[in-house]
């Protein structure tokens, strides 16, 4: 695919006030050596263009843009529905979306801006509910079904325009419906609105007492103070800079590895990150500290 194409829906995308970011050339993941790209997004034109000369596919964030997407997928080759949705005339994500509005008693919410995804599914953009602060689902682990996953606050989906090639196959990505994204309807707003978090516990770091382990022991409490404390739409970014600074002291052979992403995960869960999201953020943020070691004199 020409690069002037990408460049226009990146361009697009950003017109619409959603906030954008490269991907990979044919992938669906930032490109490598592009890390920590919630902190990378952009609306600006020149930024756009100077980015977009190289042919990257384009990567929507939908916390900072105000989306909510909803991702209908199609099953893999051979995959079974599970058994509370093994019944007739269920076949996709569309299905379950459709089963679940006439449970409700609510129309589908089909008007409004869509994109075919490149095996067939479908993506459903809505505006965010202002004063509820929805994060991502993926199928009934505290989402809506059964392939249907959602992306919100700390997630991205791949934008109109891109073209993925992996071993499931071919495709690009295709507005639909170009109209404006409606907002979340409120019944589902409250389907995926977070159960309410259990209260925090301290997480136990049990290192030395000397000086040394002293300070080594302040600066984890303090890297973990900063996950719990922060804001809503900060959390991902928080667990990122987190990771990245006990990265640091891992790499210098101060910290275990497994006990810092056990103490951060135990942090992050705790002020509802989803746990498979945090354990991404936390291994990319040790990644990156990784290429700085830090070590503490005696």
């Amino acid at each position: 695919m020409p690069t002037k194409n990408l460049t226009r829906y990146a361009l697009t995308a950003a017109a619409r006030g959603w906030h954008v970011f490269p991907l990979a050339p044919n992938g669906k993941t930032p490109p490598r050596g592009f890390t920590a790209w919630q902190h990378r997004t952009t609306t600006d034109p020149a930024t756009i263009r100077r980015i977009w000369q190289r042919p990257y596919n384009v990567g929507i964030a939908t916390g900072p843009s105000g989306l909510v997407v909803i991702d209908l997928d199609q099953p893999k080759y051979d995959e079974q529905p599970p058994p509370q949705w093994n019944r007739p005339g269920i076949r996709d994500g569309a299905d379950v979306l459709a089963a679940l509005c006439e449970e409700a008693g609510q129309p589908l919410p089909l008007e409004t801006f869509q994109v075919r995804t490149r095996r067939g599914g479908l993506h459903l953009y809505f505006t965010a509910s202002n004063g509820v602060t929805l994060t991502n689902t993926q199928g009934g682990n505290g989402g809506l079904g059964w392939l249907i996953d959602t992306r919100a606050n700390g997630g991205y989906v791949v934008g109109p325009g891109s073209h993925v090639t992996d071993e499931h196959g071919s495709g690009t990505y295709e507005v639909l419906h170009p109209i404006p994204p409606a907002p979340l309807p409120a019944w589902l707003v409250e389907h995926l609105r977070p159960a309410p978090l259990p209260p925090q516990k301290p997480v136990t770091v049990p290192l030395a007492s000397d000086r040394r382990g002293s300070y080594i022991r302040a600066a984890v409490l303090g890297e973990l103070d900063r996950v719990a404390s922060s804001p809503p739409h900060g959390h991902n970014n928080a667990l990122y800079l987190a990771a990245v600074a006990l990265g640091q002291l891992v790499a210098g052979g101060e910290l275990n590895a497994t006990a810092v992403t056990t103490w951060l995960t135990e942090a992050a869960t705790q002020i509802g990150q989803p746990y498979r999201e945090a354990q991404r953020t936390i291994a990319s943020g040790l990644r990156a500290g990784a290429r700085r070691p830090r070590t503490v004199a005696a």
